[in-house]
């Protein structure tokens, strides 16, 4: 009897750590996350409906919209053709520069948002580096849509493949040798046997690329020069409805904002619990 209640005295400050971890994550996902989210909606409907309606309803707003989405839709399908290229020569190929390669795919993560809109404003803007050029020739990058996308697609850029490279590099590539061997072609290979082992990584990489690039503020405003319907993505215009004390507005467009992440929690939470057993034999580890 007295083995058993020091076994339960001695269980006692594990559970109570235990609980105690459990509750302060709960606190700090709470305070940090669901608190902030649920005022942005709190004060998107604060005056009702309809001038939440409203405020959504201005062309601005759906300038602002519809821009968000052709940037995202644009840069998207781009980062995942270049992610796609940049796992498979990370994983497949030996070469010399395959080191800086992989630091040049993190540049983005390490690299101000601000200094990269920067950049792009030096190379192509009116006294940049290419810019009497193009101006010459009748091509406009900064303030224009094209800027949004450069500067979109290199904030977006490491996503995809760094979601495809370590999965890549842990299924290793028997199967596409076994392919080859059968007389497969590249593009049957990669259909075929590539594809399907990478979808759900890839997926992964696309929704989380898609909602960094619907969210960007940084880089796309610095070469966007905030040109009201022309070049303000729902970010800008969040900034801008704001600094304007339009606050219904504001938080308005900011909602929708959450909706899409909100959205994209939505999908891949659906993913995984559809397809998990399915997710985790093609994760790193998996059989």
């Amino acid at each position: 009897m007295s083995g058993r209640k020091r076994s339960r005295s001695a269980r006692w400050p594990r559970r109570l750590a235990h609980v105690a971890l459990i509750l302060l994550a709960l606190a700090f996902l709470v305070a940090f996350l669901l608190l902030p989210l649920a005022t942005v909606f709190a004060e998107a409907f604060r005056e009702g409906l309809t001038p939440y309606l409203e405020a959504i309803r201005q062309p601005e707003a759906r300038s602002a919209i519809r821009l968000t989405l052709l940037v995202a839709v644009i840069a998207v399908p781009l980062n995942v053709v270049f992610g796609i290229a940049a796992a498979w020569a990370m994983t497949r190929f030996e070469f010399r520069g395959k080191t800086l390669l992989g630091a040049f795919i993190d540049l983005p993560f390490s690299v101000s948002p601000v200094i990269s809109g920067l950049v792009y404003v030096l190379l192509f803007g009116a006294q940049g580096w290419f810019g009497p050029w193009m101006e010459a020739h009748g091509i406009k990058v900064i303030y224009a849509v094209p800027g949004l996308v450069l500067a979109t697609i290199f904030i977006t850029l490491p996503f995809v493949a760094r979601e495809l490279i370590p999965l890549m590099e842990a299924q290793g590539s028997e199967e596409e040798e076994a392919a080859r061997v059968l007389g497969a072609s590249g593009w049957q290979m990669f259909f075929r046997v590539t594809l399907p082992n990478i979808r759900w990584a890839l997926l992964y990489g696309v929704l989380l690329c898609n909602a960094r690039a619907m969210g960007e503020f940084g880089a796309v405003s610095v070469v966007s020069g905030h040109i009201r319907g022309l070049t303000t993505t729902m970010p800008l215009e969040v900034e801008m409805r704001y600094n304007e004390y339009d606050y219904v507005g504001a938080f308005a467009v900011a909602s929708l904002l959450a909706l899409l992440a909100l959205l994209t929690l939505a999908v891949k939470t659906l993913l995984e619990w559809r397809y998990g057993d399915e997710i985790a034999a093609h994760a790193p580890g998996g059989h």
